[in-house]
């Protein structure tokens, strides 16, 4: 995680703006994630670059703590790896609070985020300004909260598809 290349993407407004919504598959259903690529662009680009080449496809959520948070996105399942760069904290960016429903990028330090990312099952103000949150489920989505809070250790990220609308 350290010493890595930091990753930018330089992708046009028009581009980013197709990265609207995350749809993640999990073996209890699906969690619905409006994405922020206005203030979070390079974090959303790298989210919905990974999701696209199938990264998340067939990975579990390695880290759940009831009452905290479900943590995906490790190739290994140890919580120590990812892809071969960083990216860079976007955390001075809009919408910065975790509340129930984010999702944000996890880290072992600054500007060591990779593939690594969480859900938060309650508000977690304790990590606002320390952990970029690149979206969120929306406050009417009943359904991806029931499936947000149905979510245990091990429970599969079946795939990750990068939507410009919901369907």
């Amino acid at each position: 995680m350290f010493g890595k290349k930091l990753k930018e993407y330089s992708l046009s407004k028009e581009e980013l703006s197709k990265f609207q919504y995350a749809k993640i598959t999990t073996s209890k259903g699906v969690i619905w994630i409006k994405l922020m690529p206005e203030s979070t662009p390079n974090t959303v680009a790298n989210f919905a670059s990974l999701s696209n080449d199938t990264f998340y496809d067939g990975l579990n959520f390695h880290r759940v703590i009831d009452g905290f948070m479900a943590q995906g996105g490790c190739p290994d399942g140890s919580g120590m790896s990812g892809p071969d760069w960083n990216i860079a904290c976007e955390t001075k960016s809009a919408n910065q609070v975790h509340k129930k429903g984010s999702i944000s990028m996890a880290h072992a330090g600054p500007n060591t985020g990779g593939s690594q990312f969480f859900l938060c099952f309650v508000p977690c103000p304790h990590l606002d300004g320390g952990h970029t949150v690149f979206g969120g489920i929306e406050a009417d989505d009943v359904k991806s909260f029931e499936v947000l809070d149905s979510i245990r250790q091990l429970d599969i990220i079946e795939t990750i598809e990068i939507l410009e609308k919901k369907d």
